[in-house]
């Protein structure tokens, strides 16, 4: 786990890796929609402006969900909403931001939007491809305790041992998993109200750092779902390359599903049901019970992804009767 990669010489600022790793998702995105586009962009430029606006609006909109989802964190302090160098981003949030921007984007410039969203699609997960190693560099989005050959352990005071030795009722586990002795916590005032947190590495005996590293406290060996995520994104990437490009060679009678906005809804479809399970294997986002879930005790992304589902059938359906829009073309 390497959340900072490095510290900026003669100043206090780091590098995040989970930052990096967004940046080189977004240049990679803009590098293949830029490609992918030329024969329907009057000015590559405009690509370039769009992906700008949209990479702000990823950032702001992922900081506000990931605030919605855990705003009792944030009460009586927040100021520390707007902290998005302290962590705290959720890429579904980005990723419905991102979209809306374009779609604005692209009409007020009387563009073919459906087109344009196709192509998107490939881009966006390519970048969540990259973003994903991001969130294995910093040890969010964690998985499961298990003893498979491939599993990986986190190290002490990471997010997926806090996880392991603190109980959590939001994922109905009222036991810890793994039972620290007493001494290597301590209470904190904050805001008021006293708090039970483990002990900085650097406040522990020799003993106790032995035990926590190498010892029989080591943090249990977990999925690596930001690596499984990360594959999968990358598999979607070409599935959904590949059935753009099926939807470029023209045909009569015109194949089924190769209208603009077809491989956009794909996106929505392929995404919605893998990342479903994929929440089965993960240990971080608690369980949801409101009333708008449809998956009674599944996660928020397991209930967001069974609405991206049907959202995805319901746009495949609808852009399979709408005409083909004509496209700009360079020259």
């Amino acid at each position: 786990m390497h959340p900072e990669l490095f510290r900026i010489p003669f100043t206090t600022l780091t590098v995040k890796s989970y930052g990096l790793m967004m940046v080189i998702g977004f240049l990679a995105a803009v590098y293949i929609i830029r490609r992918l586009s030329r024969n329907i962009t009057p000015d590559p430029m405009m690509i370039t402006n769009c992906s700008l606006y949209a990479l702000v609006a990823g950032v702001v909109g992922a900081r506000i969900f990931y605030v919605l989802h855990h705003f009792d964190s944030f009460r009586g302090d927040l100021i520390r909403v707007f902290a998005i160098w302290d962590g705290g981003l959720e890429l579904l949030g980005g990723v419905f931001a991102a979209i809306i921007v374009v779609i604005l984007y692209v009409r007020y410039h009387k563009l073919p939007v459906r087109r344009y969203l196709d192509i998107l699609a490939v881009g966006l997960m390519l970048a969540l491809a990259f973003g994903r190693i991001g969130c294995f560099f910093s040890g969010c989005c964690f998985g499961k305790p298990n003893d498979l050959p491939w599993a990986i352990r986190f190290p002490y005071g990471s997010d997926a041992y806090h996880s392991q030795v603190f109980s959590d009722m939001a994922r109905n586990r009222p036991e810890p998993q793994l039972e620290l002795p007493s001494e290597f916590f301590e209470t904190i005032e904050k805001n008021g109200m006293l708090f039970w947190q483990i002990k900085p590495l650097n406040q522990l005996t020799d003993q106790q750092r032995q035990q926590v590293t190498s010892g029989k406290y080591l943090c249990l060996p977990v999925h690596p779902t930001q690596l499984y995520a990360s594959a999968n994104a990358v598999i979607l990437t070409v599935l959904l390359y590949l059935f753009w490009k099926r939807a470029q060679q023209r045909a009569t009678p015109p194949k089924l599903f190769t209208k603009p906005g077809s491989t956009f809804a794909l996106m929505f479809i392929l995404y919605g049901i893998t990342r479903f399970f994929e929440e089965f294997l993960r240990d971080d986002n608690p369980f949801e019970y409101g009333w708008w879930t449809i998956y009674k005790g599944g996660t928020i992304s397991q209930n967001l992804c069974i609405y991206m589902l049907v959202f995805g059938i319901i746009l495949m359906l609808v852009f399979q009767k709408l005409p083909a829009d004509n496209p700009p073309r360079r020259g």
